[in-house]
């Protein structure tokens, strides 16, 4: 009787471990079987991208889903030997911030003949048929937004000018650095044209303006040159679209170095994006004016959103089936708002939503 009675406590013991037990190998809670997420980031030197990895995958691994986050460090061939090792380990899904959009075609066909589908994740990828879905922010808005903040800035509506203004645009390899210039240019050109805004350098086309990678040292280097060519007789720039926060440091660091910030000579109007650590700590020191608040958190979620309903074979939410063509197809695309942020909303954008703590911008 008493082997009896141990033999039954044990079998009671072991359907209550079944019962208790999940996949060993999720990471959290959630509706899943573990399944295997790929992300591909292009890389970690842009606090940005650090920021959309780490969101992504904690709210991936909250669902109890398995992750495999590479960054490639801006190598497209190093990115692609990581997309193809995470087709190899199995991955339900690939999400993927590209490097270059046009360079992915091959590997995304691998991934296609194994029936994995793909999340283009903020940089729209180009030439090829083998992705799904589009997770983005608003990109035409994200230029408007940069715009109408020198816009105002400089009172160009009502102010008699001429003004001073010197434009850079993102990487020519990255499809939304074109969004980016054509949104700014849609409120920027009418005063090039009337000639209240003068570019002093007369480099006017995204071509000339382009920085590529993203680099601020490139910027640094053009806006060297710039100044030293266009601006030794005196005159002063009182302006300069930056379509991001790498290189708007970038500019300022050659600004400074010869001379603006100090004395009578102000620092220009200076725009940005992606509300880096670095240059809102600038804005509050008065050097960059602006950037535009991109909420990582957001994005993560429509880009999670997706994934699931690929996994349960449905279709995702999107709010825009018309803008973002790849050259092959019009691919379906969920744009997140974006904000401007300058020294008199950065509080409530930044810390009170939870994105930074003071501590972060001390």
């Amino acid at each position: 009787m008493k082997k009896l009675g141990l033999f039954a406590l044990l079998i009671s013991f072991m359907l209550v471990l079944s019962a208790c037990g999940g996949d060993d190998n999720a990471s959290g809670g959630g509706d899943s079987d573990g399944e295997l997420i790929g992300i591909a980031m292009p890389t970690k030197s842009s606090q940005r991208w650090v920021d959309d990895g780490n969101n992504i995958v904690k709210q991936l691994e909250e669902l109890g889903y398995q992750t495999d986050l590479q960054y490639a460090e801006d190598d497209v061939d190093k990115q692609i030997e990581q997309i193809e090792n995470m087709i190899v380990k199995g991955a339900e899904v690939l999400v993927v911030a590209s490097i270059d959009g046009t360079a992915l075609s091959n590997v995304l066909e691998k991934a296609a003949e194994q029936d994995i589908e793909v999340v283009a994740y903020d940089r729209l990828i180009m030439e090829t048929e083998n992705v799904s879905y589009y997770a983005t922010f608003d990109n035409f808005q994200v230029g408007v937004l940069q715009a109408t903040y020198i816009e105002e800035a400089l009172n160009l509506a009502e102010a008699e000018g001429p003004f001073n203004i010197e434009l850079f645009g993102g990487s020519p390899d990255d499809n939304n650095a074109y969004f980016f210039w054509d949104g700014a240019m849609s409120v920027l050109q009418p005063y090039i044209d009337s000639g209240k805004l003068v570019v002093q350098s007369e480099q006017t086309e995204f071509e000339q303006a382009a920085t590529m990678r993203w680099d601020g040292n490139t910027a640094k280097s053009r806006m060297e040159n710039i100044l030293s060519s266009a601006y030794s007789d005196g005159e002063t720039v009182d302006a300069i679209l930056s379509p991001y926060d790498g290189i708007s440091r970038g500019v300022i660091q050659a600004l400074i170095g010869v001379g603006y910030g100090s004395g009578d000579l102000p620092l220009p109007v200076i725009t940005g994006q992606d509300a880096e650590v670095a240059s809102v700590k600038s804005i509050i020191a008065g050097e960059q004016t602006s950037t535009v608040f991109k909420d990582t958190r957001d994005l993560a979620e429509v880009t999670v959103n997706m994934v699931e309903a690929i996994l349960n074979g449905e279709e995702a939410e999107v709010n825009d089936t018309e803008t973002y063509d790849n050259g092959v197809k019009v691919v379906p695309s969920y744009l997140v708002v974006p904000n401007s942020v300058d020294i008199d909303n950065y509080e409530e954008m930044l810390i009170d939503s939870g994105y930074y703590t003071e501590e972060d911008l001390q």
